[in-house]
């Protein structure tokens, strides 16, 4: 008896084992089998096939709520050539719905290539026309719209058009991000596809499982600032008559970007136009992509080093002799005349060439070249965007440096910088020493959760006390000066820059530059505004200098930043 019931156990074993076996086998022949489509059944009396579904790429908003870069349903038209019945028809509705070339259409049906059974005539095409069409094909009881298909899909719409352009980036046709925020998120902003099971029957459609969109982005832009910007830029390159700008603006305390606008930009709705709109890729944004030499900004960096290694104070004073020699080359002022005794804040007032070739001379080229290296000068920044440039400082070994570089460094001729690395570098001066890495991204939403982006201090080149002093000087300089940037009822610190054009170092062709931040006690904006070849004026003083003034007087409107006597009326309650 007992062994009856062993052979039925073993029976029944094998049995289960068998069916097991034939299920595992059925799950791994589906998944792997190399015939499309594969189909299976899910036990609801309907068949299913395996597709990969990509989902919505995420939106990118500004910091206040609006939409930047979203996504719209276009519709890919193709013609089945098997069961197409008039291409005359076809190519005439599209000629008429669309304003497709009826002649293009019809070769495209009548003349494929070999082997083809389906051809694209026209995409993308907006969701209201291609609805329309669907319609008319829907309705068309002659049959002679048969073979027309349409395929729907998400494109990438920017509702803002060209504002931020040179900050966004663009996505291309197929679906990659280029430059920007679109390049450097393009991983996260994308999403992960995924394989699911589709119904096969067209009614079951709803049963398509949702695909979570990308990740969604909020900017540290500031859209209004941002908008104010371009304008105020393309007016003072009409007014100077400059071949191209920037202005920049950030949080020097977090390094969060408010506005970053430049020359030229283009309709992100319009990607086709980037080959007419630039001359190469470093044109797009070239905030971050072009190195250029600085001039006379420069100078805070060279101060804040003599002042920081214990090479002077403030007070300390020299006689300038509007001459001086370093490496056997005579370096001069900018108006090429002496200046006789100055202390440092004159140094700086009256941007002094010789002042700051002294300065560096006497550091040595060690501590000097130690100081523009913590600053960043020849490195990227690493702010999140596509496309940053490092820009370049020579050093002493290099094939290319000679002894008098130390002089010209120290003044901003003969090093390559971007205005994203000088604004980096200036927020130590601003932020009691410590530098901030300047970035874009405010905040990332996934599944419905906001995850917000930290600040990051790049380093401390300076101590709090030299930032704090410099912060000062730089003050006093602009005011003793009755700099055209001033801005009534707000301490504001800054430097001009007027640099001749490398390659030509002619007087009448000059970058022109100012960089400062306010208010002096509690900074809470960065500009930077960058001139190319000014015809107006070549001087900084003159150009650069009044637009920041107009930028920081509007950067102060849209911050609802109090003047500096009710600020300190509210501390002292």
């Amino acid at each position: 008896m007992r062994q009856q019931y062993a052979r039925r156990t073993q029976l029944i074993i094998a049995i289960m084992g068998f069916v097991a076996f034939a299920i595992i086998f059925q799950m791994v022949r589906i998944q792997n089998s190399s015939q499309a489509p594969d189909f299976l059944g899910l036990g609801d009396g309907f068949q299913y096939e395996w597709k990969t579904v990509f989902p919505d790429r995420g939106e990118i908003y500004d910091r206040n709520g609006h939409l930047l870069a979203g996504n719209k349903t276009v519709y890919e038209i193709t013609v089945d050539l098997n069961t197409v019945k008039s291409p005359e028809t076809i190519a005439s509705t599209l000629s008429r719905e669309l304003g497709s070339d009826y002649a293009m259409v019809l070769d495209q049906i009548q003349n494929p290539d070999p082997g083809i059974v389906s051809v694209t005539v026209a995409n993308p095409v907006d969701q209201q026309d291609g609805l329309r069409l669907v319609e008319l094909t829907n309705n068309d009881v002659t049959g002679d719209l048969r073979g027309l298909n349409f395929i729907k899909h998400p494109k990438r719409s920017y509702p803002e058009n060209s504002l931020a352009s040179n900050v966004i980036g663009y996505v291309n046709g197929d679906g990659l991000g280029y430059f920007g925020v679109e390049e450097k998120y393009n991983n996260i902003l994308a999403g992960n596809a995924v394989p699911v099971a589709v119904p096969v029957d067209p009614n079951k459609v709803s049963e398509i499982p949702h695909i979570p969109n990308g990740t969604t982005l909020i900017l540290t832009l500031n859209r209004d600032l941002q908008a104010s910007a371009e304008k105020i830029l393309d007016d003072a390159i009409s007014k100077y008559g400059a071949t191209r700008g920037t202005i920049v603006i950030m949080d020097p305390q977090t390094g969060e970007l408010l506005t970053m606008a430049s020359t030229r930009r283009m309709n992100l709705n319009q990607i086709w136009d980037y080959g007419s709109t630039f001359d190469n890729a470093s044109d797009y944004n070239p905030a971050i992509s072009i190195p250029y030499e600085p001039g006379s900004v420069l100078k805070i960096l060279t101060m804040a080093a003599a002042l920081d290694s214990g090479t002077v104070t403030p007070g300390t004073t020299y006689m300038d002799t509007g001459v001086i020699y370093v490496g056997g080359v005579p370096i001069q002022n900018w108006d090429r005349n002496p200046w006789g005794i100055q202390d440092m804040t004159g140094c700086l007032q009256h941007s002094l060439n010789v002042c700051m070739a002294t300065l560096s001379t006497s550091m040595g080229a060690t501590t000097f070249y130690s100081y523009m290296d913590k600053f960043g000068l020849g490195h990227l920044t690493g702010v999140d965007m596509g496309g940053e440039a490092a820009g370049r400082l020579k050093i002493p070994g290099d094939g290319d440096w000679y002894p008098v570089d130390l002089g010209t460094n120290a003044f901003g001729q003969g090093v390559a910088v971007t205005p994203i690395q000088i604004m980096t570098a200036a927020s130590a001066i601003a932020n009691h020493g410590n530098s901030v890495t300047p970035h874009v991204l405010y905040a990332t939403v996934r599944h419905e959760r906001q995850y917000k982006s930290d600040a990051v201090f790049s380093g401390s080149p300076i101590s709090a006390q030299t930032a704090d002093t410099l912060n000062e000087m730089l003050a006093n300089s602009l005011e003793f000066e009755g700099s055209m940037a001033l801005v009534e009822g707000y301490r504001i610190a800054g430097k001009t820059g007027t640099a001749q054009i490398p390659g030509e170092y002619e007087t009448d062709a000059t970058n022109a530059s100012f960089i400062g931040w306010g208010p002096v006690d509690d900074p809470k904006f960065m500009i930077y505004v960058w001139l190319e070849r000014p015809t107006a004026s070549i001087w900084g003083s003159e150009t650069a200098a009044p637009v920041f003034a107009q930028m920081a007087e509007k950067t102060i409107l849209l911050l609802n930043i109090p003047p500096d006597s009710v600020r300190k009326q509210i501390a002292q309650q």
